[in-house]
């Protein structure tokens, strides 16, 4: 059952859990809609196709599309048809050393098929299949083995979008290597000092770069500027802090790193397509309503 507030959607996680896997053969189309859960979908029977932003992806039997959190996408289904969808919160594992690093080059929606990926198709297939095996079973622990399952999905997809030959194709094998130990550094600087004001030509004295050459190389390696990509960050930091009913709009944004509620609001509806406001509106209202059938159900 789908639960949505305008184009958000709350996962409908069961039984306390983190982790939905949707064995869907719904012939009805899901319209644009975003959440702060990681997608993972592959078809199993026929053909499937998710719209994100202006890009239409047509996935075919075994195909893998991640779909990173936050991202407006919608679902067109055929006449009939069946597909996993696996949905889980990045959060309880996001922590991990190494892992933030590779959510910055997946970071956009990553379709990954026999065609273009083989090896790395049939060894996520693999893990999705033991995935479904776990979450179907009673086995004790089966979700810590399911979050290990996810872990080394990402490991491999890190190893192939992460090689440096992949990301940097033109230059010579050691500075390739020293080109993302430097990244690793940026990215770590940029995770402990978001909150505060960060300028180009800071971050690019941190990697050792002229801002010209540490700008053509950010690219490169995330698919986006640096203030794209710092933004993005502190949304992410303001979404989970708008959660916070004791916080005002105000101090969301102080704390997120950004130095004016106008550019707070325009930043926030750029990636969100909604005011911070509104987002903090839609999950107190989910909360009242949620507090309210809890209370019916208890008389």
């Amino acid at each position: 059952m789908r639960i949505l507030d305008g184009i958000y959607e709350k996962v409908d996680y069961q039984n306390n859990s983190s982790i939905l896997l949707h064995i869907n053969k719904e012939v009805d189309n899901y319209s644009p809609h975003w959440h702060t859960a990681v997608e993972i979908i592959m078809p199993v029977k026929n053909f499937y196709t998710i719209i994100i932003g202006k890009t239409s992806y047509l996935l075919q039997e075994g195909d893998i599309l991640v779909i990173p959190p936050g991202e407006l996408h919608e679902l067109i289904a055929p006449k009939d048809g069946l597909r996993r969808i696996l949905l889980f919160d990045y959060s309880l594992i996001s922590s991990l050393k190494g892992i933030t690093n590779l959510f910055t080059v997946l970071n956009q929606p990553r379709l990954i098929t026999l065609r273009n990926a083989p090896e790395t198709n049939r060894e996520l297939i693999k893990l999705y299949d033991e995935i479904a095996y776990e979450y179907t079973s009673n086995n004790t622990l089966k979700e810590a083995a399911i979050y290990s399952l996810i872990i080394k999905m990402f490991v491999i997809m890190g190893r192939k979008y992460m090689n440096t030959e992949h990301i940097f194709p033109d230059v010579k094998l050691n500075k390739q290597k020293e080109y993302i130990e430097k990244f690793n550094l940026i990215f770590d600087y940029i995770n402990d000092n978001y909150m505060e004001e960060i300028s180009l030509d800071t971050i690019a004295d941190v990697a050792g770069f002229s801002k010209f050459h540490f700008s053509r190389l950010f690219k490169q390696f995330t698919d986006m500027s640096f203030y794209d990509y710092l933004n993005q960050r502190r949304v992410k930091e303001a979404e989970k802090l708008l959660l916070n009913p004791n916080l005002s709009i105000t101090e969301v944004a102080m704390r997120s790193g950004f130095s004016s509620i106008s550019t707070f609001n325009r930043v926030f509806k750029n990636f969100k397509e909604c005011t911070p406001t509104e987002f903090k509106n839609l999950y107190q209202r989910r909360n009242r309503i949620k507090s309210s059938i809890h209370m019916l159900n208890t008389k």
